[in-house]
């Protein structure tokens, strides 16, 4: 499955890594070499192959992740086994942050130890942090196995894990059920409806937007028509302008929720009793989130460790047990290595091969929104 080159790996790397299993007598000028061998290697095989990285990542110590919540297509339990089985602390900042704030930690935070090292973004806001050169191109191992329309051709980001943006509810709340977007607009929905933040910053607010101009007649070359849909769902005084999540719909902020469906479960949905997910019959937007490298990543070894562990088997079955779809999860399927148990408790897709934006598109849809968001909804 893995697509390694040969390769002559130098005495210094194949010094430094006995060093990482306590071998003596290399020095420290050896790690320094092996880990800027790292900050420039485009697949672990410039990284001097798989135990060279494994002990320049040790050698590091830590990981620098942002905006992962515990709670997210099961990051906690993601950030655990990583640390368990390489021994590398990982520190996670802003966990409730954004796409944006994370691109805004990248250009803050440059030459500081405590940049983010590896980077969980909206795949729109992914492309834009390539276009600034922020990203670092990398091809993990399963790279070849990863869909054309789901990376970069150079590897500066590539799709890890997705679903559906679909409507949850609180049935305690809402007595008659939405099944799709437009019904939203019904004014029995009045301040029941939010989505999780400014589309402008957050990928997953950004997602609702798009799936909401598929319902009202736009495409993926045309957002405009979800903007407005939100600004009629402000109008009608049925979207309430906050950040939602579980705790807004626990408290009844936002009892109806449009946002990913493996968040509705993963998230909302063992939180509130008998809280309903469904994908709405008018807008069937599917889409993943992407993976990245800080270019000048202040632990580049272990970043390059943490991408091949969420691209392994292991790393994708976690995503998986989160309800979340990994990217690998047909080739999983076809070759007997997924995890049945999460597999059969996906929430229902629709019918068909889902279809996605292409980067110009999201490009262009991110740029339409961020001009009209504020004035059409006031937030």
């Amino acid at each position: 499955m893995s697509r390694l080159r040969s390769r002559r790996i130098s005495v210094l790397v194949a010094c430094a890594a006995a060093a990482a299993l306590a071998l003596t007598g290399c020095g420290s000028s050896s790690s320094s070499n092996q880990e800027s061998q790292a900050s420039k290697a485009t697949t672990v095989a410039e990284a001097g192959g798989m135990d060279a990285l494994v002990a320049a990542a040790k050698a590091e110590g830590q990981l620098n992740t942002i905006t992962l919540p515990a709670n997210w297509a099961n990051y906690g339990n993601i950030i655990q086994t990583f640390q368990n089985k390489y021994g590398i602390k990982i520190n996670n900042a802003n966990p409730d942050g954004s796409s944006q704030d994370e691109i805004n930690a990248v250009t803050q935070l440059k030459g500081q130890d405590r940049a983010p090292d590896v980077l969980d973004l909206g795949q729109s806001f992914a492309i834009g942090a390539a276009n600034q050169n922020l990203l670092a191109p990398y091809k993990v191992a399963s790279f070849d196995q990863i869909p054309a329309n789901a990376k970069d051709a150079q590897g500066r980001w590539f799709s890890d894990y997705g679903g559906y943006v679909s409507i949850g509810y609180d049935p305690a709340r809402v007595p008659v059920p939405p099944t799709s977007l437009k019904d939203l607009l019904n004014p029995q929905y009045r301040n029941q409806v939010g989505i999780n933040g400014d589309p402008t910053q957050a990928g997953a607010a950004f997602a609702a937007v798009y799936a909401a101009a598929l319902a009202n007649g736009g495409n993926f070359d045309n957002i405009a028509p979800g903007v407005d849909f939100f600004k009629q769902l402000k109008a009608t005084g049925n979207f309430v302008p906050v950040k939602g999540s579980a705790a807004t719909v626990q408290s009844g902020q936002t009892p109806i929720l449009v946002y990913w469906d493996y968040l509705q479960v993963s998230q909302v949905q063992s939180q509130v009793p008998n809280y309903k997910v469904t994908i709405p019959s008018d807008a069937a937007y599917a889409a993943y989130y992407s993976q990245a490298i800080n270019a000048t990543a202040p632990h580049p070894a272990a970043a390059r460790l943490w991408e091949e562990f969420l691209y392994s088997t292991e790393g994708q079955n976690l995503w998986l047990q989160g309800a979340a779809r990994p990217i690998l999860l047909p080739t999983m399927v076809q070759n007997g290595t997924v995890d049945q148990a999460a597999y059969a408790k996906l929430p229902p897709a629709p019918a068909g091969a889902p279809q996605y934006p292409s980067d110009a598109q999201q490009t262009a849809a991110k740029q339409v929104v961020s001009q009209q968001w504020a004035a059409a909804t006031g937030s």
